[in-house]
């Protein structure tokens, strides 16, 4: 009886929305990586889970393409609900543009009873930040050019108002294949408020393999080359560049 019991706890589903930083393992928390030890099915999108293919032998892995986001929350929440133990990957924080609002919201409106745990990883904006220098002293917003979920209208009134209030900006998602113009409207917008010398990190891929971390001016960003895979990180009035390194000076007498 007490052997039935142990299994029956043992096979309890769970979800654990898993942030899996840059990229690379060592950049994973332990607690990550322990979470990804605990699944049994283990999903996401098929880029990330290569990334973190080590940690997966005899596990079930279930991976999808790009805007498939919703599909495989259903996907993750379904498995759940036949007692499986089942990791949603996300790159970066499953929380900051990842898969854990999504799965919660799914959550939320369907009234499943699943325990869930969210387990925090590296954002992009930290790790291009620490590869940049210490440009995130102080404050600063985080906007996404994507306009897929949001109203481009109401992406350039953010870039306009955190450029107005002197946040230094980091930028996600700032050119695709498709979507050319948005960057040359958002350094035109911020160009409003600043100086053409405000310093810009351009860090394409950080934390793996074809990392590049390029040191710019806002004036002279657009000459480098951007895409889906590089994070932007715009100085405010203040950030300064000494040997190849972004710095925002939080105040302290020095």
């Amino acid at each position: 009886m007490c052997l039935y019991v142990f299994v029956l706890k043992s096979m309890q589903s769970k979800i654990f929305i898993i942030g899996t930083g840059p990229g690379s393992i060592e950049y994973m928390s332990q607690r990550a990586i322990n979470a990804v030890k605990a699944c049994n099915i283990v999903v996401g999108y098929k880029t990330y889970i290569n990334l973190i293919q080590s940690l997966l032998d005899e596990k079930t892995v279930v991976s999808s393409g790009m805007r498939k986001e919703v599909d495989r929350c259903g996907e993750v929440i379904n498995l759940a609900k036949e007692g499986n133990v089942v990791g949603l990957i996300s790159s970066g924080d499953a929380g900051v543009y990842g898969m854990a609002g999504i799965l919660l919201e799914m959550l939320a409106q369907s009234g499943d009873d699943i325990d869930v745990e969210v387990v925090p990883g590296i954002t992009s904006a930290l790790s291009s930040a620490s590869l940049a220098g210490a440009p995130l002293m102080n404050d600063f917003a985080v906007i996404s050019l994507s306009d897929l979920m949001t109203p481009w209208e109401m992406i350039t009134h953010r870039i306009d108002k955190a450029a107005e209030g002197d946040f230094v900006i980091s930028l996600y998602n700032p050119k695709s294949k498709e979507r050319v113009e948005q960057i040359g409207i958002f350094r035109d917008i911020v160009l409003r408020h600043r100086k053409p010398e405000t310093p810009v990190a351009i860090v394409r891929d950080a934390m793996r393999e074809e990392q590049q971390v390029t040191i710019t001016t806002l004036g002279e960003m657009l000459t480098h080359h951007i895409d889906m895979t590089t994070t932007l990180i715009v100085g405010n009035s203040q950030t300064f560049v000494h040997n190849g390194r972004m710095i925002t000076p939080r105040g302290y007498k020095i």
